[in-house]
């Protein structure tokens, strides 16, 4: 099969798409569209079924007519991303890029698409339960306890025959795990996602789904610029558990067909180009808005954020410091990171670092550096202050 054959077009889109559903924490609410209809490429209308309950029987009039009302809502996705990917024809000949092209694509959507699509439904979702009041004030030392009460918060709206979902930050996790109730009670079950059958922990038939930290935040901004990515907004909060039935959220996704290129297409480079596209949201019915609760993390106010600093070389002077507070009794502890850029990419921890100040060596290279904190709750929840920008001339 040719490089530049539709065929293969829509075959990687096809087996990036099954790669999405078998990655993604979230990828199973794709599964809960029983029908839809798009309207263009970024609107989908999804119907919502209302019944009337049940009323007396007449021995003189018979039944009492019912009506069954199908509302058909039209939603607009939000998320429209995408990225252009080369790979230089030198890197593979024409009988091995099909091959290695496979391979890199599958890591592009494993690596970036599907942690930001798990990072907005999530936050989504959870933005959904505290606007309408369903959260949890948890305490962070009975993990289980606050499992249980959200379970049963969600079963009083949706009965006890519904499966349920439990989205589980991954330092939370760690603690549920070592709760001494949990370890008589939880079992392993069968958890159907598009079309894989995963093996998930399960407590009383609530799927337990892990989630790593970056992706359960309440806010996030989606960069538009040549990096790219996601990252939480400032003061953003942690998502410590999130509960909901399994059907209760809906996740459409409209991957475009891939685009391929070859070097003799490519106008920009002598490589091999994809181009990736997808658009995608999730939605919450009517019926279920009040299904959906969270546990969030205490809020962490940041008063003061570190200040940009201009220092001479080999003779480095100078302080970042923060200042936060956190509500209720919680502890906070810090972590200082120095990045790649002024967004906090590719950070890496300074050891030692852990107070609300950092001293700056004095033996900083000459040029342009990137600083912020990590400011930890409880030793679970974190938030980042402002990258602070050190220049050494």
């Amino acid at each position: 099969m040719s490089i530049n054959s539709l065929e293969t077009a829509v075959k990687y889109s096809e087996e990036l798409d099954k790669l999405f559903s078998q990655k993604s924490a979230t990828g199973f609410f794709a599964d809960n569209l029983l029908a839809k209809k798009f309207v263009g490429a970024k609107t989908v209308i999804i119907p919502d079924i209302n019944f009337q309950g049940l009323a007396d029987y007449d021995r003189d009039t018979g039944f009492t007519r019912g009506a069954i009302t199908v509302s058909n809502t039209s939603y607009t996705m939000q998320m429209d991303r995408a990225r252009s990917l080369q790979i230089d024809r030198e890197d593979m000949d024409e009988t091995g890029i099909a091959s290695l092209a496979g391979k890199i694509l599958g890591e592009y959507v494993r690596t970036k698409v599907v942690p930001e699509c798990d990072a907005y439904v999530i936050s989504k979702l959870a933005g959904l339960a505290a606007t309408r009041s369903n959260v949890i004030d948890g305490d962070i030392k009975k993990p289980f306890e606050a499992l249980c009460t959200l379970i049963r918060q969600v079963q009083e709206q949706v009965g006890y025959d519904e499966e349920l979902v439990a989205f589980i930050d991954g330092s939370i996790y760690a603690l549920l795990q070592n709760s001494p109730e949990i370890a008589r009670q939880i079992t392993v079950s069968e958890f159907k996602q598009g079309e894989v059958n995963l093996r998930v922990n399960s407590l009383n038939g609530v799927a337990l789904i892990p989630v790593v930290g970056d992706r359960m935040k309440t806010a996030y901004n989606f960069n538009n610029n040549e990096a790219g990515g996601f990252m939480p907004i400032a003061n953003a909060k942690e998502v410590y558990m999130l509960v909901c039935p399994k059907k209760g959220a809906h996740l459409v996704r409209k991957t475009e067909k891939m685009r391929v290129f070859t070097p003799e297409q490519n106008i920009d480079a002598d490589a091999y180009k994809f181009d990736y596209r997808i658009y995608y949201d999730v939605f919450v019915k009517k019926s279920g808005l009040d299904a959906v609760w969270a546990w969030l993390s205490p809020e962490v106010i940041v008063s003061a954020q570190p200040q940009d600093v201009t220092a001479e070389f080999g003779a480095v002077e100078g302080t970042l410091s923060v200042t936060a507070s956190v509500e209720g009794g919680s502890v906070l502890s810090y972590q200082w990171y120095k990045a790649a850029d002024k967004n906090g990419n590719d950070a890496v921890k300074i050891g030692g670092a852990t107070a609300d100040t950092y001293e700056l060596p004095e033996t900083l290279e000459e040029g342009t550096h990137y600083f912020f904190a990590k400011i930890i709750v409880d030793g679970a929840s974190s938030t980042n202050s402002s990258v602070a920008t050190v220049t050494v001339e």
